[in-house]
This record gives structure tokens, C-alpha cells and sequence, in this order.
């Protein structure tokens, strides 16, 4: 079933031989029993099959779940139990013709009901797999697959999060969110020469992960599992609920809790910590002087949007210009090039129109310069509205010459926008996505964050009633809701900023659906296939619902979005949200780095590159990252991503008046105090299980005091590194920490 569908399942297209197969067992009662426990209030049977060993889950009278954890055709000559070790629920030993299966159980039901199932196999032979069954099953109260009615709200896209999240109607079982741990897999991936794409998802009744193997055809596989070497071949974890979810904002919140209870399952990939500060001036240099950075039209300087090439466009200047304001303030040195882009900016203006254009009017007659991508009108807006809002008097009255016909777009489109339109007369170009049949469906977030800036800019009431109607319009798209990741997180922020300032919960609520649309889009899993082992791809977002790769721009603006969402955010907001939210930012500042070419090894980069040239030299990140390891920077080598440094520096390295150090963190510092000549206290409001690490790094050469680090409970820290250019700590990812120097 696609996750794209929302409907009732009553009708079933047809059973596949794994369920009839399924269905007759239970109906025979023919499994053996071998161990039974609770799971809150669940019953958990797990048993022996004819060919499979399953978990059987069942609420009384409500209906369950069958598990399958491991596979053998032809069946099991000896299945025993082990001796548990620390933390585990049943440990098994199942041998058969093709191998010997080890499989472990782990369970957790305080809050949610959790059952995470590891299953590793010791081929007997180098083991050629052309198939594998899926491994999830409802059962209706009389343990009937084909009997279940109910809906899968979302599953696996492309190589993201293999997760699939469903309901259980009649009977009303409840909900059920099902992730399989990928990372744990690439040794199967790479001996196999497979790749894990949608490989969760299924048709009702039968769903789940089905392992990924060659495609059926005439030649079999040829990439065998090799005997006697242990593998992990399934690292499931079950996160269940007792009821469904009434409606949209329900659902989406309930994604989220359950999305975070199975992230804490996770082992979780390290983190490095990578100087921003240094990239970021490198950018700034790089900008200034390389001249396949800039070029001069009218006898201003703008940004070529990839390395020597492409004509500029509003949305590259603006993108550049916000992060170098930022950069500026922070580092308290102007930025010459930041005047250049600033003083050309006027040429984008149309006073026909009274719009900000894409192009400047001399751009090629190889493009359309009517034609405009809907976010296009508004992104460059956001920017604009931030140097407003900061003081820059230019940017507020180009915005507020601008701002009304971005207010005359949104009311001809009735706030749903099409892919791409004429700015001239509205007329459309491209109405819909080939991937989903549908527009730019977070356009409106967007749109509503940009109205909501007017509103703290000028106070007009106006702005207010057009976010509100913006994200009014984009109710009931579910997890069809993203198009862009960077928008869906923008749209998030606009959510609880409304919320903020209107009291109206509703819109505290909708900031699940554009959450839930944004993670369900991620890739939380590390994948090391092929050029991914030279890389991080943990918790990256594919930049478009439908696209094959991790984008950067996309990457650091959700970055910023993100920090204005848990700024407006208090403790009303869902714990689960802000721990993904701090972890995917978290991950954010060590991912990125490997979008710069000189990271990476130069057989790991494209040859055949659709925009400009990649120039290891320059400190500009390529576009595109791959989780299925393709080389990287196909797409090209962006300038209109080389803000990202200067984001990351800005708000992960925090300088410390009078010393002669900063301080930084992966997690965002929500408040801090000086309380002493050398002692500071700061605030992080991450996960309430998690951590962060909190660094300090000299500035010039003075060496580094020694610190004393305290939690607000009194607990002194021992530092984690201590290297000339930095110490560090880790640190609770929640809470007030002392930070005094000697």
C-alpha cells in the first residue's frame, strides 16, 4: 500500500501465499509455543511456525499484530532458548538448513508499548537470497489477517527512515509505528550489492520491511551472504498505542511521540565536532575574491548561484545576504561584499508590477524571465523581512514596495500554489509534481512565516489574518503535506509563532503536521553504501518529497527554522518533538561539513555535472548528497548554499566578552547569563535524555583555562577531550549548566 493513501482497506485486492500461509496456522493453531510475556497490555506469544519464527501481539478481544523474526524455508531443526543478558526479554537459537538464526527481544511498556527484535543469521553456505517475506501482519480478534480493516498513514519513501505508521480499525487494536534500524544492516546491503529503497512499507494486510534482494528476473543474485560470518539481518523496534488517532493533528502528534520512543532505541552515530568559524571565513574570502564566485551586471556585484554559472536570481542574493548580515553582527566586522549585494538588490524590483522578479532584466533569452517557482516569490521576502526587522531601513522599504503583490499571489492561488507560474499575469506553467499529482503544498507555511515577520515588522493586523489563512488552507494533506523541506520546517516555526501570538491552540497542534511531514522525510538511519562510507547522511532530509538526495541549502535553512521554532516553543510543546528537532539540528552541524568537496575524496565526486564545475579550492558546499552513496555533487557545487557556514558559526559558536575563548555547542543555547568575572550559566532545553556536547576553543593563542563545569543539581563534569585547540564536555542535552575558568 502507498503511503500516500489515506482510506479504509475493507476492500482487500488479494492475499498474497505468505498470508493464506499465516492465516491457516493460526486458524490450525498448529505453531508451537515457546515463551509468553507482557507487553503492557498486550500479550506477546512467541512461537514457531512451519517456516518462521513469529511474535504474536494481541490486545484481548481487540486484534494484534504477527511479527515475523526470522525466516528458514523448509523450517527449523532446533530452536532453543539462551541465557538473557542485561536488558533483554527472550534470547533464541534457531538453526536450520540455511544457517542458524540468533534472535533477541528487547521490551519497554512504561509509556508506549516497545518491542525491539534483533535478528542476526550465520550463513551454513555462502547464501544466495533471491527473496525474503515481510515481517508485519494485523490480526483481526480472531487472529485473521484477511479480517482487519484500517489505514497506514505513512511509510517509507526512497532510501529515508524505513518506517511504516498504521491504524488498526475494527478491530480498534490501535495505532502502530514500525521502524527498522537500517544502519545496523549495511554489512547485508553491501554483501548483497542491495539498497534499502522502500523497503518498509507493504499492501494491507501484509506489511512491513521486505528485504531488499536482486530484482526477479532470469539471472539470480550472485552476491551471496558469506558462510559462517554473522549478520544482522533485521533490527526492528514496534512502538504501539491502545487507540487511533481522531484526526490530522492527532495523528501527527502521535507520529512524532512514537517516532521519538523508537529514535531512543537507537544506537546512536557519533558526533565530531568541526570548526565553523574557520569555514565560515573561508566562504567570506572565497566570495570576495575568487571570480567564479561574482559577477558584474549594471555595475553591481552578484552571486553566480553555482561555481561560474547560471544567472543571478533575488533568491541566491538574499539567501547570501542574511547569513553575512548575521555573520557580520557576530563576528563584529563588516563584510564589504555584503554592501555590493545590498546595492544591487534594487535591479531585481519591477515597479510595474511591484514585485521583486527572479531574474535581472538583462538575463538570457535561455530563460523564461516571467517564469517563477512559487516559493521563489516568497523565500526571498523572509530575507528581506530579517534585514527589516534588524534595522536595515533599504531592505524595509524594498519589502514593503514588494510585500503586497506576494499577498496578490497568494489570494489568486486561494493560498494552494501551483509548481510554477507566470509572474506577469499568474498564468500556470507547471501545476503539479510528477511524484504526487500536487502543487507546492508548504508554500503556505512559507507564505504564513513571511506574513507573520510583516506583522512584527509594521503591526498591521492584516499580515496576522494571512498567516492564519494560509495554514487554514493547507489542513487535511496529512503527510502529503511536504514538498520542500526547508518550507515544511518554515511552516512548522509559522505554526507556533501564530500559536504564540493568537493563544489559539490549533495552530500549537498543526506544527505536528508540518513536524511529522519534515521526519518522515528524514533518513535516520547511517548508511555505508558505496561513497556513503566517506560521508554523514544521519538524520539528513531529502530536500524534495520525491528527490534522490540530501541538499544543503535545504539542510541549514530548516537549521534556522528550527532554532526560531524552539525559541517560541515552552512546555507545552510534545518532549518527543523537541528532542527530534535538537537531534536533527544537532546532526545538521556535523552532517553538512561533508558537502564541502575538500572533505572528500576526489574519486567520490561526479564527473558529469549538471551546473557549472566543482572546484575543491573553494569553500562552497556541492548541492547533493547521496544515502545510497551515487558520487556526490552531481546537481553542482552551490553558492547559494555557502551561507550555511556562516549559519552554523553564528549560532553553535558563542563568544564570551573579555576572554580570550568561545564557547560552542551542538545544541542551541536558549539562555545565558555572565554571574562572575569568569563564570557564565546557559540553558539548553534539548532531550531530557540526550546529550550535547559543549566545547570551548581558544581565540588567537592564548591557551585555553582550565573550567569547571557544574549541572544545576550541583554535579561537576569531567571533560570528555581535552586537545590544545579545545576541551570538551558532554553535557545533559536539558537543563541549566555553571561554566566557570581558572
Amino acid at each position: 500500500m502507498r503511503d500516500q493513501d489515506h482510506s479504509d482497506h475493507s476492500q482487500i485486492a488479494g492475499l498474497s501465499p505468505q498470508v493464506l500461509a499465516l492465516r491457516a496456522e493460526l486458524a490450525e493453531r498448529s505453531m508451537r509455543s515457546i515463551d509468553a510475556f507482557s507487553l503492557g497490555d498486550l500479550t506477546v506469544n512467541v512461537s514457531e511456525g512451519r517456516d518462521s519464527l513469529w511474535a504474536l501481539l494481541r490486545r484481548p478481544g481487540r486484534g494484534g499484530l504477527a511479527v515475523r523474526l526470522a525466516y528458514a524455508p523448509g523450517g527449523f531443526e532446533k530452536t532453543s532458548r539462551l541465557r538473557r543478558r542485561a536488558g533483554e526479554t527472550l534470547r533464541l537459537s534457531a538453526r536450520s538448513a540455511i544457517g542458524r538464526h540468533l534472535v533477541v527481544l528487547r521490551t519497554e511498556g512504561l509509556d508506549l508499548q516497545r518491542l525491539h527484535f534483533t535478528v542476526q543469521l550465520t550463513p551454513a553456505a555462502d547464501l544466495l537470497l533471491p527473496f525474503l517475506p515481510r515481517d508485519i501482519y494485523p490480526l483481526d480478534a480472531d487472529d485473521d489477517p484477511a479480517g482487519v480493516v484500517g489505514n497506514v498513514e505513512a511509510a517509507q519513501r526512497g532510501l529515508n527512515t524505513g518506517l511504516i505508521y498504521f491504524h488498526l480499525d475494527k478491530p480498534e487494536m490501535g495505532s502502530v509505528l514500525y521502524l527498522q534500524n537500517l544502519t545496523a544492516l549495511n554489512d547485508y546491503f553491501r554483501a548483497t550489492h542491495t539498497k534499502p529503497d522502500g523497503a518498509v512499507g507493504g499492501e494491507w494486510p501484509e506489511l512491513g520491511y521486505l528485504p531488499p534482494t536482486p530484482p526477479q528476473s532470469g539471472t539470480p543474485p550472485t552476491h551471496p551472504l558469506p558462510a559462517g560470518k554473522q549478520l544482522t539481518i533485521a533490527d526492528g523496534i514496534l512502538v504501539l498505542r491502545d487507540s487511533a488517532p481522531p484526526d490530522e493533528r492527532d495523528s501527527a502528534r502521535r507520529f512524532i511521540q512514537m517516532l521519538g520512543a523508537a529514535y531512543t532505541a537507537l544506537e546512536l552515530p557519533p558526533i565530531e565536532y568541526h570548526d565553523w568559524v574557520d569555514r565560515a571565513e573561508r566562504t567570506i574570502s572565497d566570495l570576495s575574491r575568487s571570480p567564479k564566485a561574482t559577477v558584474r551586471h549594471y555595475g553591481h556585484r552578484y552571486a553566480h548561484p553555482y561555481t561560474a554559472s547560471e544567472y543571478p536570481d533575488i533568491m541566491v542574493q538574499m539567501a547570501l545576504l542574511a547569513q553575512m548580515h548575521d555573520f557580520a553582527r557576530w563576528s563584529e566586522t563588516p563584510i564589504p561584499l555584503q554592501t555590493d549585494f545590498e546595492a544591487g538588490l534594487e535591479k531585481f524590483y519591477d515597479p510595474r508590477l511591484k514585485a521583486l522578479r527572479r531574474y535581472l532584466p538583462n538575463v538570457g533569452q535561455d530563460k523564461d524571465a516571467d517564469a517563477v517557482d512559487s516559493w521563489y516569490l516568497y523565500h526571498p521576502l523572509m530575507n528581506l523581512c530579517r534585514l527589516a526587522i534588524a534595522g536595515n531601513d533599504k531592505a524595509r522599504d524594498l519589502f514593503g514596495r514588494s510585500i503586497d503583490f506576494g499577498i496578490k499571489a497568494a489570494h489568486h492561488f486561494k493560498y494552494k500554489w501551483p509548481v510554477q507560474y507566470k509572474i506577469t499575469d499568474f498564468s500556470v506553467i507547471t501545476p503539479v509534481a510528477p511524484a504526487d499529482g500536487r502543487g507546492q503544498t508548504d508554500v503556505g507555511g512559507m507564505y504564513a512565516w513571511v506574513m507573520l515577520q510583516g506583522y512584527e515588522l509594521t503591526r498591521e493586523e492584516r499580515f496576522l489574518h494571512e498567516a492564519q489563512a494560509a495554514l487554514d488552507a493547507a489542513q487535511d494533506l496529512r503527510f502529503n503535506l511536504n514538498y520542500q523541506a526547508n518550507l515544511t520546517a518554515w511552516g512548522a516555526a509559522a505554526c507556533l509563532r501564530l500559536w504564540r501570538i493568537t493563544n489559539i491552540d490549533r495552530y500549537r497542534l498543526q506544527s505536528h503536521v508540518y513536524l511529522a511531514s519534515f521526519f518522515h522525510n528524514c533518513a535516520i538511519w547511517e548508511s555505508d553504501i558505496a561513497q556513503a562510507v566517506h560521508y554523514r547522511n544521519f538524520l539528513g532530509v531529502t530536500c524534495l518529497q520525491d528527490a534522490p538526495y540530501m541538499a544543503v541549502y535545504e539542510c541549514f535553512d530548516s537549521f534556522c527554522a528550527f532554532e526560531d521554532y524552539l525559541r517560541d516553543s515552552g512546555p507545552e510543546l510534545e518532549p518527543a518533538a523537541r528532542m527530534l528537532i535538537s537531534q536533527y539540528c544537532r546532526y545538521a552541524l556535523d552532517r553538512a561539513w561533508y558537502y564541502y568537496p575538500d572533505t572528500l575524496p576526489e574519486g567520490g565526486l561526479a564527473q558529469d555535472i549538471r551546473n557549472g564545475h566543482i572546484d575543491r579550492s573553494l569553500s562552497f558546499p556541492l548541492e547533493d548528497l547521496y544515502v545510497d552513496g551515487q558520487p556526490a555533487g552531481q546537481v553542482g557545487q552551490e553558492i547559494y548554499g555557502a551561507g550555511a557556514a556562516l549559519a552554523f558559526a553564528v549560532r553553535s559558536f558563542h563568544p564570551v566578552a573579555g576572554a580570550a575563548f568561545r564557547l560552542f555547542c551542538d545544541h542551541f543555547i536558549m539562555a545565558s547569563e555572565r554571574t562572575g568575572e569568569r563564570a557564565i550559566t546557559i540553558s539548553l532545553d534539548g532531550g531530557e535524555t540526550c546529550s550535547a556536547l559543549l566545547s570551548a576553543t581558544p581565540i588567537g593563542k592564548e591557551p585555553l583555562p582550565k573550567f569547571i563545569v557544574l549541572t544545576a543539581g550541583g554535579d561537576r563534569l569531567r571533560p570528555s577531550r581535552t586537545v590544545p585547540e579545545r576541551i570538551e564536555f558532554q553535557v545533559p542535552a536539558n537543563g541549566r549548566l555553571l561554566i566557570s575558568w581558572i
